[in-house]
């Protein structure tokens, strides 16, 4: 992918113009590149008008067809996609996920895919202040240039975008005191030291697990790590702060790169910061929602007064990637949204 121009979405499968790309910038002067995907339904009833528009350059984004159905329809919802280490927003399963991701409401689920900082054509070195930074930036662009109201978004991160999903909805209720629809992480891990402890390139080559029977040497290596990505907390103050919190968890048993304890780890996590005097992993086994989805692995929720609810999917098949792809991500989204 990386030879193919990011400023030609039909090259992915898209039509024309259905991909409009924008840039998005952070107030410590960086600039995102960012791709906006219009629904399919969306894209037909107004299909004359984007096959007849000029190419617009990401500069003039506002200006664009796009854009409009976006902002000015008060039924559309929106999706904000962040997406995994490396690569762009067009790398391998991404695009597909993009179409997936509408499928549930296509004349209403629009999608905003973001580029981290020295990714793809964005500038910038990354790091994790700097990731936490851009997805806070495109989250404000969606409210107030896109004029999206909170309600009407939900965060989606996979892999490495769970840390960044998750960090930025606690930043906009800690900060601001804004909810959004919700936040869907898939494919996501408790931190950045505990996840090294477990983690195989490709489920072949493990980084640092054969440290586990040693405390004494993980605490060492640990100490040279510069971005923590501290999901567990995060998500934890995440729960407490909010006054409505809707927080869903996918993960397939297949993933051989984040085992799916982490997400497990995580719904416990979440589940506990429900409560103000603290529950243990047995109270919340003896009271959660459970369905068992037989080959298509099961289901999970965690229901607080209904105001704070916290849901996890563990599938079968899906691996790292693919997931994202799936009907069941969709669904959640769709589910989320009431649609």
């Amino acid at each position: 992918m990386w030879w193919q121009d990011l400023n030609k979405p039909e090259q992915f499968g898209f039509l024309r113009n259905q991909v409009q790309p924008l840039h998005i910038a952070t107030p410590d002067g960086e600039v995102l590149y960012a791709w906006h995907v219009v629904p399919l339904a969306k894209y037909i009833a107004n299909e004359e008008y984007l096959i007849k528009e000029q190419n617009i350059s990401a500069t003039r984004f506002s200006d664009s067809v796009g854009f409009g159905l976006l902002s000015r329809d008060p039924l559309s919802r929106l999706v904000i996609n962040f997406h995994g280490n490396a690569g762009t927003v067009a790398q391998g399963w991404r695009t597909d996920a993009y179409r997936s991701l509408a499928s549930g409401a296509p004349d209403k689920v629009h999608v905003l895919a973001v580029d981290y900082r020295g990714f793809g054509l964005s500038t910038g070195t990354p790091d994790e202040q700097g990731l936490i930074t851009d997805g806070i930036a495109t989250v404000q662009w969606a409210i107030d240039v896109a004029k999206i109201p909170p309600q009407r978004i939900v965060l989606v991160g996979q892999s490495l975008g769970t840390a960044v999903a998750a960090a930025v909805a606690e930043h906009f209720v800690r900060v601001s005191s804004i909810e959004f629809a919700g936040v869907v992480l898939i494919a996501a891990f408790s931190d950045m030291p505990t996840l090294l402890l477990t983690y195989s390139i490709k489920g072949l080559i493990p980084i640092l697990s054969p440290l586990r029977p040693y405390p004494r040497l993980q605490r060492f290596f640990s100490g040279f790590l510069r971005d923590t990505w501290d999901t567990s907390s995060r998500i934890t103050n995440l729960v407490r702060k909010s006054h409505r919190v809707n927080l869903h968890l996918i993960h397939s048993k297949d993933d051989f790169e984040i085992s799916w304890k982490h997400s497990e780890s995580l719904f416990y996590r979440a589940a506990n910061a429900t409560s103000m005097s603290g529950l243990s992993n047995k109270q919340i086994d003896a009271v959660k929602f459970h369905r068992d989805l037989h080959d298509g692995g099961l289901l999970e929720s965690w229901n607080a007064d209904g105001l704070k609810k916290i849901g996890k999917q563990i599938i079968r098949y899906g691996g790292h990637n693919r997931i994202t792809t799936y009907p069941c991500v969709a669904k959640t989204v769709q589910d989320i949204f009431e649609l």
